[in-house]
């Protein structure tokens, strides 16, 4: 068994991954659409994280949020997505990107209304502390003990 690193170019379809999530009963099965491939983690990215993310049709990216402390990227490789934000709804197609700044209160999530599956990459910071909201469902992340935790908004436990 060797101890090198891995190369530094990959195939980001060579990465396993999985449709697990932490959200809590009922809102676990709204991403069971969604499959990652945790492109950062796989190559020792430890800043910021990297996902390849896969939506089947009529998949959703997670419930509406928005977060904190943390900013959150997507760049849209394959396929046709709609972002839904308080803004309303914006179709995004391959070669386009959204930008969701840390503290901006705009939730925000992706759809794939379509019959094909959607490619799109997720980037996000890793910075502490970070708080999710989520304004459309009794659902939140706070900071419980020093760990993110989910939670009803009124702070009581799934």
């Amino acid at each position: 068994m060797s101890d090198a690193p891995r190369p530094p170019a990959f195939d980001p379809m060579t990465v396993g991954g999985g449709v697990n999530t932490g959200y809590p009963e009922p809102f676990r099965a709204m991403v069971s659409g969604r499959y990652k491939r945790r492109l950062g983690d796989a190559h020792g990215l430890t800043n910021f994280g990297v996902n390849m993310v896969t939506l089947a049709p009529g998949g959703r990216s997670a419930a509406r949020h928005w977060h904190t402390r943390q900013d959150e990227f997507v760049y849209i490789v394959e396929g046709e997505i709609v972002l839904v934000t308080e803004g309303g709804e914006q179709v995004l197609r391959p070669g386009m990107a959204a930008c969701f700044p840390a503290g901006r209160q705009d939730g925000h999530v992706l759809v794939n209304r379509t019959t094909a599956p959607v490619h799109y990459l997720e980037v996000g910071d890793r910075t502490g502390g970070d708080e999710v909201e989520y304004p459309d469902d009794d659902l939140a992340r706070r900071m419980i003990d020093g760990r993110p935790a989910f939670c009803r908004k009124d702070g009581t436990p799934y």
